[in-house]
């Protein structure tokens, strides 16, 4: 019994045997990509109904989303690493039974102080989900077909995030707050069925090593500043000398995890993951596209809903992930098979800038829904081909702790641009800015993103496909 609950299981030989075999793996991973994204999309709109419910102010409500993030970027390297160790499978399954289990609870919750601390049990598995995610696919897929491997399943996310607002609205409207956890019950136990039949044994395995006890406080310290610090610039009240403190924990932190990565016998940060410097530019250009795809998301609604309706403000909030699924699936297909990752990261990153560019002038609604539709697509193709870079960059056995720091930089990359656009529309509004002016300042923001991540395409690698094969996980 202990050998089953601690041993990856070996998928069935009709499955390992068929030849679609790998995308049985994707598809699986997709449940993971495209639940996350819906609880990410989808909880901040209930922040007015747990006010209600539960008498709390605003400040409070908002620490159902940020004390989840806090635990699942501090947890995201550790789990990676554990991953490589005890294997991906394994820890994925049992990622997806707490995060299941953990929103089950979260939806008979009695007590704000209750539903946060489910919710940072939920971050628990979603850790263990996300740092193994992009590390199956890699690992699942034949090398050749990474970047589709890839852009399936970010357009999976692109989904969860283009239908949370609005099945949110329906749940909270018809039902209850409570049916926005409870819908991720149905969801996450059919992908832990499908994952024990249908996900590969983990074949390549980092050393087994002990916990880098010092590394991992300093990430959790780091973090934690540095979020708390970003949600007081979204509107968190918080007084200026507590920022000046937690800016400084935070500088303190970040130099004392480069210091003590350098030294320890066992670092968290294993230095085969940065072994060369594309690993580092390409990370930054996650973070960078997914806080251009994320500001948006913030900004037009802002703008929209208290200028031209409900209906309007919907149609903005879908575009940009429904640009962003389409070209992130289709794609590879479509572009020249002869354009290298160098190229089609630099195709995207600059049809992202021209969008974002274009989103800073006046216009119609339906200008603006295309135009967000069109920066969509750029960061749809951008961002697949730029993972799959990274992951190329990565021995295999140290997979999931790369996708633990890819997941990282996205995790950053959404609170970074949710709060540059906070900051902008605030500076906008403290000068008497109408809603252009702050569609012009917010965009602008995120036009200098979107630049800053065409020049991390032009350092990035210049193969035309991954230059360090990732063998298939066959049992």
């Amino acid at each position: 019994m202990v050998t089953v609950l601690l041993e990856e299981s070996p998928r069935p030989a009709a499955v390992r045997e068929h030849r679609w075999a790998p995308w049985f793996a994707v598809t699986t991973v997709c449940f993971g990509a495209f639940m996350g994204q819906l609880d990410a999309s989808i909880v901040t709109l209930a922040f007015p109904a747990l006010q209600h419910e539960f008498g709390v102010p605003l400040a409070a409500a908002q620490w159902v989303s940020l004390g989840y993030l806090l635990v699942l970027v501090a947890l995201l390297i550790p789990a990676g690493g554990w991953s490589d160790r005890a294997g991906r499978k394994l820890i994925y399954l049992y990622g997806f039974a707490v995060f299941t289990a953990a929103s089950a609870a979260c939806g008979f919750a009695t007590s704000m102080a209750m539903l946060v601390g489910l919710r940072l049990v939920q971050a628990v598995g979603a850790a263990m989900l996300q740092a193994n995610s992009v590390a199956l696919v890699t690992t699942s897929v034949p090398p050749g077909r990474r970047r589709a491997a890839l852009g399936v399943q970010a357009g999976a996310q692109a989904i969860g995030l283009a239908l949370g607002p609005t099945i949110g609205g329906l749940l909270i409207a018809a039902v209850s707050w409570r049916w926005i956890f409870w819908i991720n019950v149905p969801i996450g136990f059919l992908a832990v069925t499908a994952g024990w039949f249908l996900l590969p044994r983990t074949r390549h395995r980092a050393a087994r090593r002990g916990l880098d006890g010092g590394g991992l406080t300093l990430v959790a310290v780091a973090s934690t500043a540095s979020l708390l610090v970003l949600s007081s610039a979204a509107g968190m009240p918080i007084g200026v000398p507590e920022i000046v403190g937690l800016l400084a924990i935070a500088g303190t932190g970040v130099a004392g995890l480069i210091w003590w990565e350098r030294r320890a016998a066992q670092p968290l940060l294993d230095r085969a993951v940065w072994s060369g410097s594309r690993v580092g530019i390409g990370l930054t250009g996650a973070l960078l596209a997914y806080l251009v795809l994320f500001g948006p998301l913030v900004l037009f609604p802002q703008i929209v809903a208290g200028g031209r309706g409900v209906l309007a403000a919907g149609l903005m909030l879908t575009a940009l992930p429904a640009g962003f699924g389409l070209a992130a699936v289709a794609a590879d297909r479509i572009l020249p098979a002869v354009w290298s990752d160098r190229r089609r990261c630099t195709a995207g990153a600059g049809l992202a800038t021209v969008a974002a560019a274009a989103l800073m002038l006046p216009a119609t609604a339906t200008v603006r829904v295309l135009l967000l539709a069109l920066l969509g697509v750029g960061l749809g193709v951008y961002i697949p081909v730029n993972n799959a870079t990274i992951m190329a960059e990565i021995p295999t056995r140290m997979a999931a702790t790369a996708g633990g720091m890819l997941n990282m930089a996205r995790g950053l990359g959404t609170a970074v641009g949710v709060t540059a656009v906070a900051v902008a529309l605030h500076i906008a509004e403290a000068f008497g800015g109408g809603a252009d002016v702050r569609v012009a300042v917010g965009m602008g923001v995120l036009t200098c993103a979107a630049l800053a991540a065409v020049w991390a395409s032009r350092s990035a690698s210049t193969a035309t496909h991954p230059t360090r094969p990732v063998r298939r996980g066959s049992r």
